[in-house]
């Protein structure tokens, strides 16, 4: 069985979507970082999420693992 290219291409790409996420939570640290400390963690979590979670990676998971780049069933 031959490995498959898509794991490390998929990995590279989680990585960058890390970066890109962290870049954009670090410009809005002057903003965020003046709220209440609950509005704070309801923000961090519903942005890591959204982003990191719903909208590319479970995409990119079911990408990396079958080569099929598909719609989630609902």
């Amino acid at each position: 069985m031959t490995p498959s290219w898509r794991k490390p291409a998929g990995m590279l790409f989680i990585l960058l979507l890390l970066a890109i996420w962290v870049v954009g939570v670090a410009s809005l640290s002057n903003v965020v970082g003046g709220w209440h400390w609950l509005l704070q963690l309801a923000f961090y979590v519903f942005t890591g999420v959204i982003w990191l979670w719903v909208l590319p990676m479970r995409r990119l998971l079911q990408w990396m693992e079958t080569g099929v780049w598909r719609r989630p069933s609902q």
